[in-house]
């Protein structure tokens, strides 16, 4: 370890989680004066062998807009004080015990890549997805399936929030449509087989209550074999969402645009996407195991912007439900977990044991920390929050000094085949290189032990 001009030790910090909010905390350590005197050492561990989490495996293929954020994550990684240590899994690799013999202090940015349940009858038929795991798939995580039952011809998405308008898109897209994207060739081939003509969007309160955002909501009908279509009857505002929309530009921007598409004639585009509003889900049908419909009740707002059931149902003719109603962090080992928020119990970003207090030394930001809500650019907040405790709390007591080569010799000694910062560029260039006969950007590689053997080959 380095020493400052002040003959203090360097500040050794660990991050676990490679993507957006553990980079933004990485950049926030290095813009803070601790890294000017005594100096700062930065390691994130990341449990897939690439780097950018969300960016990479969370974004839709056809939004090279966010994932142009990537750029900007990776002259953060690019700088000196900065290492990279992909393949290697916390809980398994290296527990909480092993990261406080080499560093001052961690900090877990691990995200939330689970589906928050949805507790309706018939969420366990064959046909009832997670947005996780398909939007896992169509971004080509390693860790999910290759194929995608994609048969049905009428799909139901529920919820109304940004990931549903990704499932709801690349269902209604045709492939081809998204060859120009990154995306790998077993997805593009598998949505060359979708069967969806009808996709079915369907939230439980009004237009003024959705959470997509304007820009993501108008790209819906950019495409030129996707129908939006919404109902005349959807559209209803009361006083609470006349409110909400005086209160929010995007509030506003997004009604208006809903109440647009309920105005106009329904087009003849091969792909319907229909938004429905004011229908509440209550059962996914079944037979023979298998989805056959979805049941809702239909609602109506009760003058604060909530909705009320009015006892009236309705039956839609759907083969495959999607429920996208909010992602979940996983349970991190070794750590407090709050079971009804799904995020680790945390005072501005100190991690809380269950007794009060600050568990020394251990910390928290982005998605794991406050919960899977805003957007990407919201984790540079709770990684700057996070970063100024981990400085008050300096200097840390206990903490060892141990060389650079420290931490991968402990990786090796228990044969764990990580991946460096370099071994990133040789698979980023690979994958540029596929794309480049096509005139792609890239074609993302999707096996772990393709990517393991490209990215540690010698240059």
């Amino acid at each position: 370890m380095t020493k400052g001009q002040s003959g203090a030790r360097a500040l050794s910090v660990a991050i676990v989680g490679a993507g957006p909010a553990g980079i933004y905390a990485a950049d926030a350590l290095m813009k803070s004066e601790a890294a000017a005197d005594p100096g700062v050492s930065i390691d994130l561990f990341e449990r897939v062998p690439a780097p950018f989490g969300l960016i990479r495996y969370g974004v839709a293929p056809d939004h090279p807009r966010i994932k142009a954020i990537v750029k900007a994550l990776q002259k953060v990684l690019d700088r000196p004080q900065v290492r990279f240590f992909g393949n290697v899994e916390y809980g398994t690799d290296l527990i909480l015990d092993d990261l406080r013999r080499f560093y001052d202090a961690v900090i877990f940015a691990t995200g939330a890549d689970t589906d928050r349940p949805l507790d309706i009858p018939g969420n366990d038929l064959q046909g009832s997805f997670g947005a996780a795991d398909f939007v896992s798939w169509y971004d080509g995580h390693p860790d999910v399936p290759r194929t995608w039952p994609l048969e049905a011809e009428s799909v139901a998405v529920i919820g109304v929030g940004n990931v549903a308008l990704d499932i709801a898109r690349i269902l209604a897209k045709t492939a081809d449509e998204l060859l120009p994207t990154e995306i790998p060739a077993n997805v593009y081939a598998g949505l060359k087989d979708n069967k969806a003509l009808e996709v079915h969007v369907f939230g439980r309160r009004g237009p003024a209550q959705a959470k997509f955002t304007p820009l993501e909501l108008r790209e819906l009908d950019h495409s030129p074999n996707i129908e939006v279509i919404v109902a005349h009857d959807d559209i209803d505002f009361d006083e609470g969402s006349t409110r909400a929309r005086s209160d929010s530009k995007q509030v506003d921007m997004v009604a208006n645009t809903l109440q647009g598409w309920a105005d106009r004639e329904v087009g003849d585009r091969t792909h319907k996407l229909f938004l429905h509003f004011f229908e509440s889900p209550t059962e996914i049908l079944g037979a023979e195991g298998k989805v056959v419909g979805l049941r809702t009740e239909r609602m109506k707002l009760d003058g604060t912007g909530n909705g009320k059931g009015t006892g009236k149902y309705n039956l839609w003719n759907v083969q495959a439900v999607y429920r996208a109603v909010g992602y979940r962090s996983r349970n991190i080992d070794a750590l407090p977990y709050d079971a009804r928020s799904g995020t680790i119990p945390n005072k501005a970003g100190r991690v809380i044991a269950e007794d009060g207090t600050p568990i020394p030394a251990t910390y928290v930001t982005g998605w794991i920390k406050r919960g899977p809500v805003g957007l990407i650019g919201h984790t540079k907040g709770d990684a700057s929050e996070t970063v100024a405790c981990l400085l008050e709390d300096m200097p840390f007591s206990g903490a060892h000094e141990p060389s650079k080569s420290a931490v991968p010799a402990f990786l090796e000694a228990r044969n764990i085949a990580y991946t460096t910062w370099d071994d990133w560029y040789r698979l980023d260039a690979l994958e540029r290189r596929l794309g480049e006969p096509a005139g792609r950007e890239r074609i993302k590689v999707v096996d772990r032990e393709e990517m393991l053997n490209i990215a540690r080959a010698q240059a």
